[in-house]
């Protein structure tokens, strides 16, 4: 029995395999103390070492089998025949013991164990938030598209014009088609995020809401309302672009606008009773204003990374804002113009 310089005991007659049928190799190394502090059952680094089945130097396996295969890390393989004198294991040793080849490289767990990444796409993903925004502008240019559609037709066709102002009760029927869809997706949660369901209150809305700004526009000169459609067209793509390039949180101001647009609630009350042409521009002038702050605000919920964002899953709602935001702006801006010219 000697020592060697790594630490191990070497017996060229080892005792506890004296019972084998085969004698034990020359030069038999006994492996290091069994630390329990390896993962998965794994035996210290070090050299490659011969280890007997059964021997008690030999530390237990993960799934209780006593062979081990070769790496250290305790997964067992395939047992060896243990029993004929002439059976011998895959190194051509004798099959009373096998060989446990331990491997400093390899003593970390298998990468696709332990050290298996997962990458999870989170709801501020850029690359979630970035398909979220493509989502969002893709269905509001459906429905601008529609509503401009509907604006042309009921401005230059003369037809048309002449059955809106004769049938005036259309308006308040597209008024009530347009709230039912809009108070569900405004309140409903659930609902607005179930396909193909939002998809289908948010096209009866747009086609309700494009039939009463088309409404409005008929009774308006064709040269004023191409005015306001430029100018809306001018003033939301500066808002949209500034929104989303700035630094500025706009989101952190709702609660201020939010208060700001319930005082211009009670000012449109006091105008209906003391109407006069120079509160009805100081009202629409005020109107335009806060739905453009509005407009700033919504745009910018879109990014993720501000006071407030919205869902991924909330493009249908998010939509439906940019949406009213724009068609409010027009009709305030229409508004203005019209009453300049009297």
């Amino acid at each position: 029995m000697a020592q060697n310089k790594d630490g191990y005991t070497r017996f060229d007659n080892p005792p506890h395999v004296t019972s084998m049928d085969q004698p034990a190799p020359p030069g038999f190394m006994m492996p290091p103390a069994y630390d329990a502090g390896v993962p998965h059952g794994g035996v210290d680094p070090g050299v490659p070492v011969t280890v007997y089945a059964g021997s008690p130097y030999a530390p237990p396996t993960a799934f209780g089998n006593p062979m081990y295969g070769q790496g250290g890390s305790g997964y067992p393989q395939q047992p060896y025949p243990q029993s004929g004198p002439y059976s011998t294991g895959p190194y051509g040793q004798p099959a009373s013991y096998v060989v446990a080849m331990v491997d400093p490289v390899q003593n970390d767990p298998p990468p696709d164990y332990e050290n298996q990444q997962f990458v999870s796409f989170g709801l501020d993903d850029k690359s979630v938030r970035r398909m979220f925004i493509r989502k969002v502008f893709a269905v509001l240019s459906v429905q601008l598209a529609v509503t401009c559609g509907f604006v042309a037709l009921f401005t230059f066709e003369p037809h048309v014009k002449l059955f809106v102002l004769k049938n005036t009760w259309t308006y308040w029927v597209g008024y009530m088609v347009f709230l039912v869809p809009y108070l569900v997706i405004l309140c409903c949660g659930e609902f607005r995020r179930k396909h193909p369901w939002n998809l289908i209150s948010l096209s009866i809305l747009t086609l309700a809401m494009s039939y009463m700004v088309g409404v409005i526009s008929s009774f308006y000169d064709t040269d004023i309302v191409m005015m306001a459609v430029g100018i809306t067209v001018l003033v939301c793509v500066t808002v949209m672009v500034f929104s989303l390039q700035t630094k500025y949180d706009f989101t952190s101001c709702y609660g201020v606008l939010f208060v700001c647009f319930i005082v211009f609630l009670f000012f449109g009350i006091l105008c209906i009773f003391l109407y006069s042409r120079i509160l009805d521009l100081i009202y629409a002038s005020l109107g335009a204003l806060i739905f453009t702050c509005f407009l700033a605000v919504d745009t910018q919920m879109l990014l993720g990374n501000k006071n407030l964002s919205l869902s991924p899953e909330e493009y249908v709602y998010a939509a439906l804002n940019l949406y009213m935001d724009i068609i409010q702006i027009f009709l305030y801006i229409l508004r203005i113009l019209g009453r300049s010219r009297g």
